[in-house]
């Protein structure tokens, strides 16, 4: 039950009291008044009825709709309206009926439980008519504002119950209200939702607001279009309430403002859709209403300038969500999205590039055919303007773009041939040396996968000093990036010209050697490590410098406990040695 303080809250006499300025109260004006303290108390007394719970559950939500809407009624210039005070007397006379059916169910004095039930439901039916009624009386536009709303948000802190009062009262002038008692409505309950996570939840448990903001959308007003789309773009960033959303049947009328509605709405409408689309399940019906040609049409206008970059990234994120339902992809294929998607990675907007560089990345994922269509229509190309050090991208794209090429282009040696060609060496080179932790790890990947897929690559990374910085990071904390700087350097020192640089720098093998030293710590796994060093030993200058590093001792200890790459090494050396003895007697 509501405490006392909510009770006088409800009945809202002291917050709808005329400014002093205004004329005494006419008889009209009374009569509302004396109309709306009566439902404010019959809802109060609905609290006390213990059977019938249902009903009497339904009543009071239907009580305090129509309370609040004959309390927007006392916020209007009325002119003694005869319509409205024939309907302000029939709700009384209905209210009137409503405290005597309330007092005998809470008495227990009814004479049958069937009659009654039938009694509540035919009350029921009344005040929907009346609420249609008033409807009615505010869409002719014979009302007119007389001062602020009355009703003001709860401050923070507030208990559920002033919440929900406060939100139905929004509802109500949302449902009831001319236009611009719409509109305010609308912008008062975007601010509630965006700045107190509670009220979503309140909004949504009442059902009818969803209902409410769903017919908005088709309002031609273009203001109370646009609130209302931000309105459900905030609700449908909750995981938990896109199924009211989507059960509602929000889908079309978003698709319907993508269509025609003004820029701010489409934004609205496409920020929606982006999160609704998160769960494919929603992708048939978004298509069933034409919904992947408006925004494709959307996308292909931010292509030629026409359409602002803001509206256009949350419709690439729509349709990025939407990639992994075939039929859909496929659609998008046949209409040109992968042209449209290149020029959008030339975008100054960091979302727009980041939405579109992933949906290419992700329609191409799985799908060689669609892979070879990004990288004809010019996908290496576009990613490697992107990574360029000149361009004003974030290292959040950067780091995406760079992601996208380890996916997209690695599938063939020609692929990694247009990477050399386009400069991507020197700028894996300038992330190695420049960038933050994430983006060089992420670039010792890609060197990795470069040089496992092509020699080109390997002589070009060497030739580029690339084994000079992988070096450095054999000493990371890190053991992943140790590691895969050690694979990355192993690869390759397997072809002779980079064997040759490699030993030829003196401070680059003191480094390697010192992995072997045990005083060094952050030793690890030295597979890589011993694999590079068998590299070296093909080269007699290589074997020299290992031989007499002062380090040997130590991977012959390694030798001794049984370390298998060791012991490999070791052999290996000491053939080499043998032989050199050999030689050495021969000559003499």
């Amino acid at each position: 039950m509501r405490t006392t303080k909510m009770r006088e809250e409800e009945k809202g006499p002291k917050e709808t009291e005329q400014s002093p300025d205004l004329p005494e109260s006419s008889a009209g004006a009374s009569s509302l008044r004396r109309a709306v303290e009566s439902i404010s108390s019959l809802i109060s007394l609905s609290f006390s009825i213990k059977i019938f719970a249902a009903k009497w559950n339904t009543i009071r939500t239907k009580l305090e709709d129509l309370n609040s809407g004959l309390a927007a009624v006392q916020n209007c210039e009325t002119d003694e309206n005869p319509v409205l005070l024939g309907l302000v007397s029939n709700i009384s006379g209905t209210v009137n009926e409503c405290h005597g059916l309330a007092r005998r169910c809470v008495d227990l004095s009814y004479s049958g439980k069937l009659l009654m039930q039938s009694d509540l439901d035919m009350l029921s039916a009344k005040l929907d008519l009346h609420a249609r009624n008033l409807s009615e009386i505010y869409n002719a536009g014979v009302l007119t504002q007389r001062f602020a709303i009355v009703v003001s948000r709860p401050g923070n802190g507030a208990c559920r119950d002033d919440m929900r009062f406060y939100v139905r009262d929004l509802m109500t002038r949302m449902k009831i209200g001319g236009a611009e008692m719409k509109r305010q409505a609308l912008v008062n309950m975007y601010e509630a939702v965006v700045e107190d996570d509670r009220y979503v939840k309140v909004v949504v448990e009442q059902g009818d607001i969803v209902n409410v903001l769903i017919n908005l959308l088709d309002s031609h007003e273009a203001e109370i279009q646009e609130w209302s789309a931000k309105v459900v773009s905030v609700i449908s960033g909750f995981g938990s309430y896109k199924v009211v959303l989507i059960g509602a049947g929000i889908i079309a009328p978003l698709i319907r403002v993508l269509e025609c509605g003004s820029e701010v709405g489409k934004e609205g409408a496409a920020k929606s859709l982006q999160r609704l689309t998160e769960n494919s399940d929603n992708g048939w019906s978004i298509s069933a209403h034409g919904g992947v040609t408006a925004l494709l049409k959307l996308c292909s206008g931010c292509e030629g300038g026409g359409v602002r970059a803001e509206l256009v990234g949350p419709a690439c994120g729509a349709l990025k969500n939407l990639v992994g339902i075939e039929e859909i992809k496929r659609f998008m294929v046949e209409e040109g999205v992968i042209s449209t998607f290149i020029g959008l990675t030339r975008s100054k907007d960091e979302v727009l590039q980041i939405n579109s560089i992933e949906f290419l990345q992700n329609i191409a994922s799985g799908d060689e055919a669609v892979r070879s269509m990004v990288i004809k229509e010019g996908g290496i190309r576009a990613l490697v303007r992107v990574l360029e050090y000149r361009s004003a991208c974030s290292c959040k794209v950067r780091e995406i773009a760079l992601r996208a090429v380890e996916n997209l282009c690695f599938c063939s040696t020609s692929c990694v041939s247009v990477l050399i060609r386009y400069g991507f060496v020197e700028q894996l080179m300038s992330f190695l040396r420049n960038g933050e932790a994430s983006i060089q790890e992420l670039a010792l990947k890609v060197a990795i996968r470069m040089c496992a897929k092509s020699e080109e690559a390997k002589k070009a990374l060497g030739g580029a000093n690339f084994m000079t910085e992988l070096v450095k990071f054999l000493d990371s904390k890190s053991f992943e990036v140790r590691e895969m700087a050690a694979e990355a350097l192993s690869n390759m020192v397997s072809i002779p010209k980079n064997r040759k640089r490699f030993v030829q720098d003196d401070r680059s093998m003191g480094l390697l050697l010192q992995r072997f030293d045990p005083k060094q710590g952050n030793s690890g796994n030295k597979k890589f490590l011993f694999s590079i060093l068998m590299s070296l030993t093909s080269s007699n200058s290589g074997r020299r410098k290992i031989v007499h590093s002062g380090y040997l001792k130590n991977i012959e200890e390694l030798a001794e406990a049984e370390v298998s790459d060791a012991k490999r090494l070791v052999k290996k050396l000491s053939t080499n040695r043998f032989r050199s003895m050999l030689s050495g007697i021969w000559h003499s």
